[in-house]
């Protein structure tokens, strides 16, 4: 992801660690400001393809704002590959339970809750999730209403998961933070018409969608990459971060 105006000025401190997840740990990623104190926690969910570079870079912008970002991996490292098959991408996240997700997460925000160091404020948390990252980050916070204090979902998919324990068409209308959701109108995934049902569903919410974009936008090395919609996409989440949680 290339350097943007909303880069942030803190200094920080950003590194891989092996973080929590059930009887076991797995790969995770932390960023947040290199001064004493405690600062607003993101959780950030990633895609199936893990914590990649565009991800880190996303929450190490987010920590030069000010904020301690976790990004849990939540495939536990079972990543389907940049050249998998639909039918393999499929079979990843239907790996991942709604009740495994939300372990994760919990465990994640708990680990960081109980640093000695003291980085991670107590407090109202904000959910960031990208493309399936995005339906579990939605799910939580659903379930979680009383510790998700602001909700940012990116291509995250709407529709398709009716097996699940909690389809996303249902925890919409539970929502009741502040609610972000950015898509591009030429996303092959999710269609217009999806996001506008979102909309309807989640009336308070604020879903907004790019002209002339795809999806995988945020990714630097994807072909749908598109500068001016990353921009607008870290202006409006830091927006919606500093007047809710930060």
């Amino acid at each position: 992801m290339a350097v943007l105006q909303h880069e942030g000025t803190l200094e920080i401190l950003y590194r891989d660690f092996a973080m929590p997840s059930g009887a076991g740990f797995t790969n995770g990623y932390m960023a947040r400001p290199d001064r004493i104190g405690d600062y607003p926690l993101v959780v950030l969910l990633p895609p199936l393809d893990g914590i990649v570079p565009f991800v880190k870079d996303m929450a190490r912008r987010l920590a030069r704002h000010g904020y301690a970002v976790l990004v849990p991996d939540l495939t536990r490292g079972r990543h389907p590959g940049p050249e998998a098959s639909f039918d393999d991408l499929a079979a990843a996240y239907n790996e991942i339970s709604d009740r495994r997700a939300r372990a994760d997460i919990e465990d994640a925000v708990s680990f960081a809750l109980a640093d000695p160091a003291g980085w991670a404020r107590p407090g109202r948390i904000g959910m960031v999730g990208i493309d399936v990252g995005g339906r579990f980050a939605l799910v939580y916070a659903a379930y979680r209403q009383q510790t998700v204090g602001a909700l940012c979902v990116i291509y995250a998919p709407l529709t398709g998961d009716g097996h699940r324990q909690l389809p996303a068409a249902e925890a919409l209308e539970m929502l009741p933070m502040p609610v972000l959701g950015l898509y591009g109108a030429d996303d092959e995934l999710v269609s217009v018409a999806e996001v506008d049902q979102a909309q309807g569903l989640n009336p308070h919410g604020r879903w907004i969608v790019y002209e002339g974009v795809g999806h995988h936008y945020l990714d630097d090395d994807s072909d749908s990459y598109h500068h001016a919609a990353v921009g607008d996409t870290m202006s409006r989440l830091l927006k919606l971060l500093n007047a809710t949680i930060g």
